[in-house]
């Protein structure tokens, strides 16, 4: 008999996947085109010429060794490229030794965890947030402990400081944040550091970072090495150069971090022992050849205005992402988030309900999908409006 943590957590199931399977279903039954699918945030566009241009001449003209085993941190050459870059953007000095190149940013969490964590011990999340957190937290013993933002979905330190108890060993950052794509100000992370420097026992922060070169209309995202000291990095390219499948990613503990000499060594030793072992060696030098490269940002940046726009225009409220690959969109006043979703899905609109993150009263929408999908669902949306009895803002 399997456990029963599992079990339980079988019978719950995933939101997402179980909107995607059913996406899948309609597709089949109707036919691709009449099938609005915003619930998976797979992104699209393919990596950058660079990647491909890297990968072919490391299969043609392989380093002697190339895919042996390696330290458990990874390869030296790539992790002093990778601190190289995370100096120049925060103005604070990395060196290699602060990195762990991870299988993506899942395991980078996952080891980061395990390296923090005794049973009971407490993580703070901010609302909403990645639904995993919840299971990367369970799987070390620790316990999630909630906090919800604003209408801006900006954290609060206020209420962050009233959640803080002995217990708490960590806390988890994302910006630009899946859902809702807002940007947290370089403020925020100077008025957390402090908040967090006044408490008796070391807090960390973990900063979850694989959207940090998503952001649009010309913003920046504020490095959080620059502002925050017990800080740890968790990054993946699986956006940025739209490389989810290949999962490679790394862990960054900051210099400055109370930590630094056992929490650097406890993450390798957690990357070994959680059975990664190392990170994909090929993918590790592919980085080192295209690490200044990225998608295509401008063309999320043109979805994300055309599905904002349908949203909108159709009557409906959200917040517009600076950054990510989602809009977290506003469901009708007195209306839940799983009856608004059901409404959308009788004209084949398909997005997930904001309690799977945490965030009652809201829906994800994935813009990571093709324009041809996005233009097709505008008069889906109109049509829930109609349905709901709200008034349009615009014309079809």
């Amino acid at each position: 008999m399997i456990s029963k943590n599992i079990k339980a957590k079988l019978a719950g199931g995933s939101a997402i996947r179980k909107m995607f399977e059913e996406g899948n279903r309609l597709k089949a039954i109707y036919g691709e085109d009449k099938v609005f699918d915003f619930s998976i945030g797979n992104p699209d566009l393919e990596p950058p010429h660079e990647v491909a241009e890297a990968l072919v001449d490391l299969a043609v003209n392989p380093t002697p060794g190339m895919h042996g085993y390696m330290s458990n941190s990874g390869y030296e050459s790539t992790r002093s490229i990778i601190a190289k870059k995370r100096s120049e953007e925060s103005g604070v000095e990395v060196t290699s030794d602060a990195i762990c190149m991870t299988v993506g940013a899942a395991a980078a969490m996952n080891d980061v965890l395990h390296s923090l964590l005794d049973p009971g011990d407490e993580v703070i999340v901010l609302c909403p947030y990645f639904m995993e957190y919840n299971n990367y937290v369970d799987n070390h013993g620790g316990k999630i402990v909630k906090v919800a933002t604003g209408d801006d979905f900006i954290p609060d330190i206020k209420k962050i400081d009233e959640a803080i108890t002995s217990r708490t060993k960590a806390i988890i950052i994302n910006s630009p944040n899946n859902p809702s794509g807002v940007i947290y100000p370089a403020e925020l992370l100077k008025g957390l550091n402090d908040l967090l420097k006044s408490k008796d026992h070391v807090i960390h922060v973990i900063s979850d970072e694989p959207y940090i070169d998503l952001v649009y209309d010309g913003a920046t995202v504020p490095a959080a090495l620059s502002y925050i000291d017990n800080l740890v990095i968790c990054f993946s390219w699986s956006k940025s150069l739209s490389l989810p499948g290949e999962r490679i990613g790394y862990t960054l503990v900051s210099p400055r971090n109370a930590d630094y000499e056992d929490l650097t060594g406890a993450i390798v030793l957690s990357n070994r022992t959680l059975g990664s072992v190392n990170a994909p060696a090929i993918w590790q030098k592919v980085i080192e050849k295209s690490l200044y490269a990225k998608v295509d940002v401008a063309n999320y940046e043109h979805r994300r205005n055309l599905l904002y726009s349908n949203i909108v225009d159709a009557g409906f409220d959200a917040v517009k992402p600076g950054g990510a690959l989602y809009i977290f969109m506003n469901t009708p006043k007195g209306m839940s988030d799983a009856d608004f979703a059901a409404a959308c899905a009788k004209y084949n609109l398909l997005l997930v309900p904001g309690k799977s993150f945490s965030g009652e009263g809201y829906c994800r929408l994935a813009f990571c999908v093709s324009e041809k999908t996005i233009r097709g669902s505008r008069e889906a949306f109109f049509k829930v409006a109609e349905d709901l009895g709200i008034e349009h803002r615009t014309a079809l």
